[in-house]
């Protein structure tokens, strides 16, 4: 189970690197914009295709670690939420010119983005509860994640809070894999019979 687990990691690794990548190809597109533009229907076309992958390789991963460990049950329906919550942004920024409701310079719409994507991120204290290792890595996330809310100061599209929240989530898979390897944080899988950890934290209880 815990090579699931490392698999799981991974593949969550590199879906946040394609979700940058799409964050990326958006700042171009926007860019360079035109209606009718050859080169404006590729871009697109490229952006759905990172998209799509990363969403597959983030879903496959989210999978392979719920599958893989014990408990956790906020954890895993929060970071299941934000993968899908986070496709629908990347729609939407997409197809803004044609969604009335959806407005990619509204403040409220930053805010929202970064609170709900700052609650997903501390739900992984439950993966090693009291882990101040760990605790002092969400914040640092947790902290990236708010500074691009900013963006929208400067009349960034949310495509920049987007691939804000995919840097914070880089940072704490690739660490979060480090951590692992050096023994710095112990992971419960289903098969485990050396540890049962008490599933609570200063700032979240399951």
């Amino acid at each position: 189970m815990h090579e699931r687990l490392n698999k799981g990691l991974k593949l969550s690794l590199i879906g946040n690197i394609l979700f940058i990548a799409f964050g990326i190809i958006c700042f171009i597109f926007y860019k360079t914009y035109s209606p009718h533009g050859i080169h404006t229907s590729i871009l697109a076309f490229i952006a759905y295709i990172t998209e799509i992958t990363g969403f597959a390789l983030l879903m496959f991963g989210d999978w392979l670690i719920a599958s893989a460990i014990r408990f956790r049950r906020a954890f895993k329906a929060a970071w299941t939420f934000y993968v899908i919550f986070e496709a629908v942004m990347m729609i939407m920024e997409l197809n803004s010119s044609k969604i009335d409701f959806y407005h990619p310079f509204s403040l409220p719409l930053a805010i929202m983005h970064a609170v709900i994507t700052g609650a997903v991120c501390l739900t992984f204290l439950q993966l090693d509860p009291n882990n101040k290792k760990l605790e002092r890595l969400v914040l640092v996330c947790i902290l990236i994640i708010f500074a691009g809310m900013l963006g929208n100061l400067f009349h960034i599209r949310v495509y920049f809070s987007i691939t804000s929240n995919a840097v914070a989530f880089i940072i704490l898979f690739a660490s979060i894999i480090k951590m692992k390897e050096h023994g710095d944080i112990e992971i419960d899988c289903h098969g485990d019979s050396a540890r049962v950890a008490e599933f609570k934290s200063t700032f979240v209880d399951d």
